[in-house]
């Protein structure tokens, strides 16, 4: 399974693990395996012990929970209270434990349930307001990702330039110039 990592942010990628939420939705977190998959090609943990059921449901349900509070801040809206409350009790969990390795790499060891609570934590550092980050969805009528729009005039329209911004540069080339 390949992941896609252009969100800018740890708790939004993993909302990318649905892919075309209101069309053909594609969940890309199916079994226990492909959640640890995930947190290792998230950079989260490199080694951890096994997922199991119950982390793929706080997964799915963090994931979900993020997303609302993505759109709701997309909207200028108010963060749902439930969501808010998932989203804080997850991050009181475990954390990945670092160790600074004697070559200067990073390593990162921890449960499926550590990575989550980092998750979490990153999603509660997105959201913070006043200064929560320029959150965007992608203006690709299929996509559904949603990500932190870092431009330097925060302009950015598309999720990933190389995917759902060429393709609408390409629809818009041959609108201008049919045949």
């Amino acid at each position: 399974m390949e992941f896609v990592f252009v969100a800018g942010d740890p708790a939004l990628d993993l909302v990318g693990t649905v892919q075309r939420r209101r069309t053909l939705a594609r969940d890309l977190l199916q079994t226990p395996a492909d959640l640890g998959a995930w947190t290792t090609a998230a950079g989260l943990a490199d080694l951890s012990a096994p997922a199991v059921g119950e982390d793929l449901h706080q997964a799915r349900q963090l994931r979900e929970s993020v997303y609302r509070l993505g759109l709701a801040a997309v909207a200028g809206e108010p963060y749902p209270t439930a969501d808010r409350r998932l989203l804080n009790r997850l991050a009181d969990g475990p954390a990945v434990r670092l160790e600074l390795r004697p070559d200067g790499a990073l390593r990162r060891t921890g449960s499926a349930a550590a990575a989550l609570a980092t998750v979490a934590r990153a999603a509660q550092e997105l959201f913070a307001l006043p200064l929560g980050a320029p959150i965007r969805e992608c203006a690709s009528e299929p996509c559904t990702r949603l990500y932190v729009d870092r431009s330097r005039r925060g302009v950015r329209r598309w999720c990933d330039m190389s995917a759902c911004g060429n393709r609408a540069k390409v629809a818009a080339f041959r609108e201008r110039h049919p045949g």
